[in-house]
This record gives C-alpha cells, sequence and structure tokens, in this order.
C-alpha cells in the first residue's frame, strides 16, 4: 500500500502580547468563536475544545448566510501549555502550532498539511487570514 506525501505549508504572525494571554484566547472556546474566520462573511457559531493530549476540538464554521459549514474537528496529539499544539484533523492530516515567547510579543507559526481539493495558495491564504485575524482580536482586546 503506497502512502501518499502530503505538502506542509506554514503561515505565521507575532501578537504584541505576553504568551500566557495569546495562549488563553487561542484555546478558550469563547475567544475562538470571535477570532477564527478566514473572511468577514464566515463565523465560528460554535466551539468545544478539551485542550489535552488525546482530547477533541470541534469549531462549527459557517457563512453568514448559513448557505454553507464544516466542522473543524480533530484530536489533540501534542500539548505543551504556552509552547507547542500539535493535533489531527478529522480528515487525517497533521498541523503544528509553535508559541514563541518574546518579552512583550509572541510570535506564532501554524504548520499544517495541505488538503488536495482546494489550491495550495487558497488554503495558504485561508489560514494566514485566520491568524490575521487572531492578532487584531488579541491585540484589540488587549
Amino acid at each position: 500500500m503506497e502512502t501518499k506525501q502530503r505538502t506542509i505549508f506554514s503561515v505565521e504572525t507575532t501578537v504584541k502580547a505576553p504568551i500566557y494571554r495569546v495562549w488563553e484566547m487561542w484555546t478558550s472556546p469563547e475567544h475562538i468563536t470571535k477570532w477564527n474566520n478566514a473572511s468577514a462573511d464566515w463565523q465560528t457559531t460554535f466551539a468545544e475544545n478539551d485542550l489535552r493530549k488525546g482530547g477533541r476540538f470541534l469549531f462549527r464554521m459557517e457563512a453568514k448566510d448559513r448557505s454553507t459549514g464544516f466542522d473543524f474537528d480533530g484530536v489533540y496529539d501534542e500539548v505543551k501549555i504556552n509552547q507547542v499544539i500539535e493535533y489531527t484533523l478529522s480528515d487525517a492530516r497533521k498541523v503544528r502550532v509553535l508559541f514563541t515567547d518574546n518579552d512583550d510579543k509572541t510570535k506564532i507559526v501554524e504548520s499544517f498539511e495541505a488538503e488536495e481539493s482546494n489550491s495550495i495558495e487558497m488554503q495558504r491564504d485561508g489560514w494566514q487570514n485566520i491568524l490575521n485575524n487572531f492578532k487584531k482580536y488579541v491585540e484589540k482586546k488587549l
């Protein structure tokens, strides 16, 4: 049986906030529903997060006009508080999120395996837009 090699790419940002606040806002469902969207016409209507190795997460992402939506879900493979989150999505793709403390700033690098339905550019743009929304949300909140 042949296993297909997946394309891995990364997006990143630096948030002007201490790592403990970034971590809290990245992982708390009440915050996730406020920033987790790739464009203004999408939203996360529900978030559930059991942040531990073997724990599950589920984020319901929908168009604001309710015309379409999907569940973004998976299982955590590794969680090190304020450092790293690794998980496997329900379609078996892997994601790794690294958090690096730099005084009053936090660098986030998110690496993930691409899916085959959409172009790499579209996926990269979508994931980067979500990361940019996170940065704006945290910096505005603080």
